[in-house]
């Protein structure tokens, strides 16, 4: 299977061009996961590699993740444009899409072999999908969306969320229940695998009790909450994991929670 990645300069976010094949070739098979941009790399990698584009899935509705869906259509006017049902109501009235995708579906493009993974958290209706090349084998392609990055997961505060107990339940029994050697491909910045993340990430390592909780008085989002674990995020700041008064659990970005003595989670090497 060949991945192209396109990143966004400002938002790290990511837009992925799949082909099926190691080289793609004429008339290949091929989709793109989110459309963020700038996709004109990924328009070029297309036209480059003689591929056949018929499908842009989104993993959800954020603007980061689809707000240059019509320049691909633009492009190619014939591309369905997926997305979960939950997530389709929440779009930007200025997105076209062609219909739903339920959670559990599955999708066979050519030779390539989707299944759309219902893991809820950051949004209500956030869909991974798992790919498989099944002419070509090797390792599948996870693309995760928002859920979960290399060493950091999703907050459950942006537009649309749901609740940590929902991110937490869609990291622990739904990604990292796959083969170890999938290869996960984040909605924002660099790729890692599902065994990397068991053994290194700072939150799955706290949700498996490998990593004792040390809780400390802190002020989230201007209440007064209990920081259970700051770790470090795709963007060079950092990401929280904090308790409130009444026990209810929470990911926020670390720059809304204010603590005494707070440091960075450790990195595992």
């Amino acid at each position: 299977m060949l991945i192209e990645r396109s990143l966004h300069p400002r938002f790290l976010s990511n837009t992925y061009l799949l082909a099926a094949g190691l080289a793609g070739g004429e008339g290949a098979a091929a989709i793109f996961i989110d459309a963020g941009g700038p996709v004109a790399p990924l328009i070029a990698a297309a036209e480059r590699l003689h591929v056949n584009p018929s499908h842009v899935l989104l993993t959800h509705h954020h603007f980061d993740h689809v707000q240059e869906v019509g320049a691909l259509l633009e492009r190619w006017p014939q591309l369905s444009v997926l997305i979960g049902e939950k997530e389709r109501g929440m779009l930007d009235a200025g997105v076209p899409v062609s219909g739903v995708l339920e959670p559990g579906a599955a999708l066979q493009v050519g030779a390539l072999a989707v299944e759309a993974l219902p893991t809820p958290g950051h949004t209500a209706g956030m869909l991974s999908f798992l790919v498989r090349d099944t002419d070509a084998g090797g390792p599948a392609a996870l693309f995760t969306g928002d859920t979960l990055f290399r060493g950091s997961v999703g907050g459950v505060h942006a537009p649309g969320h749901t609740t940590f107990a929902e991110l937490k339940r869609s990291i622990m029994e739904v990604l990292m229940g796959l083969d170890p050697q999938t290869v996960i491909y984040p909605g924002h910045a660099d790729a890692t695998t599902v065994a990397q993340e068991w053994d290194r990430n700072p939150f799955i390592r706290a949700w498996r009790g490998l990593e004792e909780e040390q809780p400390r008085p802190c002020r989230a989002l201007g209440r007064s909450a209990t920081l259970i674990l700051l770790a470090d995020d795709y963007d060079g700041g950092h990401k929280a994991w904090v308790r409130w008064e009444d026990g209810a659990d929470d990911i926020l970005p670390g720059s809304q929670v204010e603590a005494h003595q707070a440091r960075p989670g450790a990195r595992h090497a």
